[in-house]
């Protein structure tokens, strides 16, 4: 069983990468049929449970840091393992989430945060936030203003390889 807080911190990073592709999908395209989905569709459920279950076993909400680089989804010209999969489960293909997502995006998906840095020199932004046990909460490390334009301009052009990132296990 999946602990609710869990759920939210990672329904938050799903949100993030797929309704946002959805958006632009929208904005560039023509609708295609089974490519749009909302929040509370079955097919965005299947891939919030299936990113949790990825992370059942790295989730220490006592020790958030604890799991980090296990839980980290990085996409640098080639497509993290995960998000291909969780992609493919609502029909979008590599190829096309290539086009939507910047070319270098690294997003943490921690105990009660979600961060992302767009390229390797961009800020690390907070995307979410949720109170710690005991009231700790994080800072942001740069203005959510200069997060959401760096966002929508750090998408550079899609990388001409479409390969998949190993992991081993």
């Amino acid at each position: 069983m999946v602990a609710a807080e869990e759920r939210e911190t990672t329904k938050q990073a799903m949100v993030f990468l797929l309704k946002r592709n959805d958006l632009q999908m929208n904005r560039t395209t023509a609708k295609l049929k089974g490519q749009r989905f909302g929040e509370s569709s079955c097919k965005f459920s299947t891939c919030v449970q299936l990113v949790a279950k990825h992370y059942k076993h790295h989730w220490f909400p006592l020790a958030p840091s604890k799991g980090s680089g296990y839980r980290c989804i990085r996409i640098n010209h080639k497509m993290d393992p995960l998000i291909g999969k969780a992609a493919g489960m609502i029909g979008l293909s590599h190829e096309r989430l290539f086009q939507l997502l910047p070319s270098e995006l690294t997003l943490w998906v921690d105990p009660f945060e979600v961060s992302y840095r767009i390229g390797e020199d961009g800020s690390i932004c907070v995307l979410y936030e949720s109170p710690q046990p005991g009231g700790k909460t994080t800072k942001p490390v740069e203005s959510r203003a200069s997060c959401k334009e760096e966002w929508r301009i750090g998408r550079s052009s899609p990388s001409k390889n479409y390969n998949m990132m190993t992991v081993s296990s």
